[in-house]
């Protein structure tokens, strides 16, 4: 019986060490300078009850050392001051530029509708997004997402992180789950199978967003302008990865615990719509990392083989260590690798809560 369940654990193993060393893919890649077209590009933002941020935050985009460029934001049926402020910056500024959302009723609260107005006022082809919470990290960032729309590309995928709050474990939390949802989409992107981008950094044309019908296939659905759009459009010739320093853009995190559980429920519900073969290989991920745990404190605590568990269970931290921290450097989120066996175990459980919370009611609007 001991036998069994040592050959069953290592067969487990095995398929977590192969995940990461398909991570490897993105981890050991290194950044290449490409030609830089310098094409026109609209950048679209959509703010809902956003005054405060974009008072912060739209002096940084509009401060782009780029040639051509106009900004678009879009004022999603806020009741706060958003209109104003935006209507504000628009007296100083001529490349911003204001579309005013009134609630509709038949999309009441969805930003996929407030987001489709504001593609069609775009003048240029190329689109580059990211929120009303958002602020490019370098005066670069339009000059190095759009880079990526070499000649086949349409879709560029980029890192949307979050602000480092000192002190906060949650702050550390939420920027290691951020540092491993975007390990796994560039790599799988390197590797031919891009499924999901993030809307805080993200760049499509309108060429490929009318092709695609824009949104219609999961209108109905409150989120996913940003995952469901890549996940439907993006292809292994159409698809570009950039994580130059000087392309991160980095949001406000959430400050509760609540606020942050509800949000990515949000999210994982919206996973469940994705193509079946991601949602499998997804899946997958997640549910060998449980056996991994379940098996090895069995084991332990059975002290069956002991030694080769152990030794199993190095190797594994080893690899996915070494993920981590070629990763964090690349993305600038160092202070929370150190972390990751932890961080791990935690998000495996608290995927489980949020899987049950989504079968009880789904969350229903983006904001």
């Amino acid at each position: 019986m001991g036998t069994t369940f040592i050959g069953l654990f290592i067969l487990v193993s095995l398929v977590n060490l192969l995940y990461f060393f398909s991570f490897f893919s993105f981890a050991t890649t290194n950044f290449k300078n490409k030609l830089h077209p310098e094409v026109p590009v609209s950048v679209i933002i959509c703010a809902k009850n956003e005054e405060e941020n974009l008072r912060n935050f739209l002096p940084a985009i509009l401060d782009q050392d780029y040639p051509d460029f106009e900004v678009i934001v879009i004022n999603d049926a806020s009741a706060d001051n958003t209109l104003e402020v935006i209507e504000s910056f628009q007296k100083i500024d001529p490349r911003v530029q204001l579309v005013n959302v009134q609630n509709n009723e038949a999309f009441w609260a969805n930003k996929k509708y407030a987001l489709t107005l504001g593609i069609k006022k775009a003048v240029n082809k190329h689109l580059l997004f990211t929120d009303a919470d958002c602020a490019p990290q370098s005066s670069n960032w339009i000059k190095e997402m759009s880079r990526n729309f070499q000649p086949g590309n349409s879709i560029v995928l980029g890192y949307g992180g979050y602000f480092q709050q000192s002190g906060s474990l949650l702050n550390k939390l939420i920027r290691f789950e951020t540092l491993l949802t975007a390990i796994q989409y560039f790599s799988y992107a390197k590797l031919g199978t891009p499924y999901m981008g993030v809307g805080r950094n993200l760049a499509y044309t309108s060429t490929q967003f009318y092709e695609m019908k824009g949104f219609a296939n999961h209108l109905h659905l409150r989120s996913g302008d940003d995952d469901l759009f890549v996940n439907e459009a993006s292809t292994s010739d159409n698809t570009a990865i950039c994580f130059h320093p000087d392309s991160i853009t980095r949001s406000v995190p959430k400050k509760k615990f609540s606020e942050w559980f509800h949000q990515k429920r949000r999210h994982v519900s919206v996973a469940g719509h994705y193509k079946t073969k991601h949602k499998a290989l997804l899946g997958a991920f997640y549910i060998f990392r449980v056996l991994f745990w379940i098996m090895l404190a069995g084991l332990l605590i059975f002290q069956v083989y002991p030694q080769i568990v152990l030794s199993i269970l190095g190797l594994k931290l080893i690899t996915e260590a070494f993920v981590y921290i070629k990763a964090g450097k690349k993305l600038k989120e160092t202070d929370v690798i150190w972390l990751f066996p932890f961080f791990d175990l935690f998000l495996i459980f608290m995927q489980l809560a949020i899987f049950i919370a989504n079968l009880i009611s789904k969350p229903k609007h983006w904001k």
